[in-house]
């Protein structure tokens, strides 16, 4: 019996010591700390950039990967000496606290380790009493256990408070010192080692004499350890205490917004971010910012991308001073869909090279244009007759873009600008219509600046890989370990490393602003590929810029969308990107893709394929595979007198006498225009007397044309406002007579306009000129309703 009861006491103390062992191996919760933490946003070299508080309104930093070793020796020399000898306890310590307890009557020590006080921190500095600190002691032998010496004095570096609402010594390092914990001295580690012993009393701005005097005691024991010598001591002791907390850095806000908005779970991000640049191009946008809110206007971005490493050196989001009264400076301008103004324009000036539907220097019309009641204008109101495709480009001419697009097609463009990762134009083509080209969508910064910095890092790396495939599309990250996003299995091609090239040669002769316009005259300036847009209204001005290196994009204008006078991207805008591009490292030019281009001939003045009847040709390079068709029918043979004054024909003059020259014909709207800016240009010579051919057309109507309905509204008087007609005519100075509804009401010459009130309903406008040629064009007129 005796045997029996012995053996079950045995048992029941072998149950009950697996349970305390089996207690004491779960008893630490999982995870150690359920605390929130601030959102914290680095740069890439580590350094604090932004920060959001934690949830509980602590300024609580994600646990320390390195703890500056002057921090390391400062708290373990006044908190715990023998951290490193212990199991997790000091019984020395605690019997020490014990005996000094009883003499006061009332707990004034604790006797705690570094890993006890971990514990404590574990559960929430919980009322001090005997059985709490039994608690302590068998979770701290616990945590002994899993985890190194090192780990516990990362727990508790992270934990600690250090007066106020800053947790974990990484943040007190930048409340404190404005600074990392890595890079503060002896002093300023020393001062942070005493603050979690009092936390509530103590701290920069609170007792400084009493924290300095701790402070101080703390450095001596330092050197009388020998952790420091005489000298350092010495200098030590003389540095000043912080007055008070300083703010945390603010330097990327927008972008911090944005990384909690795509990574909820996630509380400390390091970016890509150059802190040199982003410090440049924030002082930058800073000085630009504080002249342009003098004209209203009061918000601005700037992002600067690396091409070859497809990363984010800089993003700033908005305005970087703040009002009094808000402005939308909170908005993150660079993920804003704004107007594009003219943004467009490369991109259908490339796709139609890369299609053969367009040449370099091919002729395009710049004349007064209706569409299906659509009317474009330049920016100036003036028109060129006719210009250069590249040279339209550079000068950003409306028009020409738009009989591009209208040639191209507006659902093919669609096509091809989605294809290369522009997911704001969502909407269908009849939506957008014409006005596309000049503004009629919408994008944002971040999308076109990560498209030119795709096509860049084409050219870069041509000899990999020649074609822009829908499938190597990718958006630039602003993040130093970033996943790459998966990719498609089609490659359909998008766009030729070739049209790229050329469309950046055209973007370079865009001329620049006065404080940058002589850069050619400059040996050493450095060639950039731009491009402005400003959107309708003035409410955006664009500039976006490409080198080798780098694409730097800004955006000028009103969060709320109100226009300014004068916000347009030439004057606002581009010059904060070549301030931007100056501040950067030069790059140099793109290398042409020699083996994707291919030499043709052209006829020099049209830019067209050459004909038989050209007479100067001159070489140009278009992309390889591309096949146009567009020979040049401006040039056409006539037969002029020997004096080639007139023209003739064999009815007139004998075939002997007769000359066959080629000449450069454009339509008459087109040269009515033209031969005032190009003064070079020679007309027509007119038909020598009785050598007129049965159908010769001299005139053309510039507006309206046949057919079109004209809105005349009342003016402010009441009266009925006036249209002003017009028609080019080869020979200015023949009079033209212009007949309304069979009534004769005027003549012109030299400068064929009339202005006209016709009275609502259709009318026949009906025009002669002296040498018998007659015009008749049917339109309708709607009034406005009084």
């Amino acid at each position: 019996m005796f045997l029996i009861k012995a053996h079950r006491q045995r048992s029941y103390l072998i149950v009950t010591l697996l349970v305390l062992l089996l207690w004491f191996l779960n008893c630490l919760p999982k995870p150690l700390f359920k605390d929130s933490y601030s959102v914290i946003l680095n740069d890439r070299k580590g350094n604090l950039l932004s920060a959001k508080i934690a949830s509980d309104g602590q300024w609580r930093f994600p646990e320390s990967d390195h703890l500056n070793h002057r921090f390391v020796y400062s708290i373990l020399a006044f908190e715990d000496e023998f951290f490193f000898q212990h199991p997790g306890i000091n019984p020395v310590s605690i019997w020490r606290a014990i005996v000094q307890n009883q003499k006061a009557g009332k707990i004034v020590s604790g006797g705690s380790t570094i890993t006890m006080q971990v514990t404590r921190l574990m559960r929430k500095n919980r009322k001090r009493t005997y059985f709490e600190k039994l608690v302590e002691v068998i979770l701290a032998l616990r945590l002994e256990l899993t985890h190194s010496k090192a780990e516990i004095l990362k727990l508790y570096a992270s934990h600690a408070p250090f007066g106020t609402n800053v947790v974990g010594v990484e943040a007190a390092s930048w409340r404190y010192f404005g600074r990392p914990l890595l890079n503060l001295s002896w002093a300023e580690c020393a001062t942070l080692a005493v603050l979690p012993n009092s936390p509530s009393i103590i701290y920069p701005g609170k007792n400084q004499q009493h924290l300095k005097a701790k402070r101080d005691k703390l450095l001596l024991k330092l050197f009388n350890s020998r952790y420091i010598n005489e000298e350092t001591y010495r200098l030590a002791i003389e540095e000043p205490l912080p007055e008070k907390p300083f703010p945390l850095p603010d330097r990327a806000r927008h972008l911090l917004n944005l990384a909690l908005r795509e990574n909820p779970s996630e509380n400390l991000f390091r970016t890509s971010l150059d802190p040199e640049i982003q410090n440049r191009v924030r002082d930058i946008v800073s000085r630009r910012g504080a002249i342009l809110k003098q004209n209203e206007i009061h918000n601005l971005c700037a992002l600067v991308l690396d091409v070859n490493k497809n990363q984010v050196l800089s993003y700033v989001g908005n305005t970087v001073l703040r009002d009094l009264e808000p402005h939308g400076e909170d908005v993150d301008i660079i993920r804003s869909n704004r107007s594009t103004g003219s943004l467009l324009k490369p991109y259908l000036y490339a796709f139609m090279l890369n299609d053969g539907e367009l040449l370099p220097n091919m002729l395009v019309p710049d004349v007064p244009t209706q569409i299906a009641g659509y009317v474009p204008q330049n920016f100036d109101f003036s028109f060129d007759g006719a210009v250069p495709a590249k040279q339209a480009l550079a000068r950003s001419l409306n028009i020409p873009a738009v009989k591009m697009l209208q040639s191209y097609t507006v659902d093919k463009f669609l096509d091809r600008m989605r294809q290369i990762g522009i997911s704001t134009l969502n909407r269908s083509a009849e939506n957008y219509g014409l006005s596309l080209i000049l503004g009629g969508g919408e994008a944002s910064l971040w999308e076109m600046c990560s498209s030119y910095s795709n096509m860049a890092r084409l050219l870069n790396n041509q000899g990999k890989k020649k074609e822009f495939l829908n499938d190597t599309w990718d958006k630039p990250s602003y993040f130093l370990a970033s996943k790459k996003r998966a990719r498609g299995n089609t490659q359909r091609t998008v766009i030729l490393a070739s049209s790229i090239w050329l469309m950046f040669e055209s973007m370079a002769e865009v001329g620049r602003p006065d404080i940058d316009a002589s850069w050619k005259r400059i040996g050493n300036a450095q060639k950039i590929a731009w491009k402005t847009g400003t959107s309708y209204g003035f409410r955006d001005g664009w500039a976006i810029g490409v080198s080798s290196n780098y694409v730097v994009g800004v955006w000028v204008g009103n969060a709320d969308g109100e226009g300014r006078p004068g916000l347009t991207g030439i004057s606002a805008a581009a010059p904060v990107l070549f301030e931007i591009f100056g501040s950067l490292p030069k790059s140099q030019w793109f290398q042409a893709p020699v083996g994707d281009l291919k030499w043709i001939q052209v006829c020099k003045q049209s830019g067209c394929l050459v004909s038989p009847q050209c007479p100067d040709k001159v070489n140009e390079r278009i992309p390889k595979h591309s096949q146009p068709s567009m020979v040049c029918t401006y040039h056409k043979h006539i037969h002029v007198d020997p004096t080639e004054k007139f023209r003739v024909t064999d009815a007139c003059e004998s075939p002997l006498n007769m000359k066959t020259v080629s000449w450069f014909i454009l339509p008459p709207v087109q040269e009515f225009y033209f031969k005032t800016k190009n003064p070079l240009y020679k007309t027509l010579p007119p038909w020598r007397a009785g050598c007129e051919p049965e159908v010769n057309r001299s005139m053309e109507m510039v507006y309206p044309k046949a057919g079109t309905i004209i809105y005349i509204p009342y003016e402010l008087t009441g009266k009925q406002g006036q249209t002003v007609f017009e028609v080019a005519h080869r020979q200015a100075a023949n009079t033209v007579f212009w007949h309304l509804d069979g009534v004769l009401i005027g003549s012109t010459r030299d400068i064929h306009q009339m202005g006209m009130n016709p009275t609502k309903g259709k009318h026949m406008l009906s025009l002669s000129d002296n040498s018998g040629e007659t015009l008749n064009i049917p339109f309708e007129v709607m009034s406005e309703r009084r």
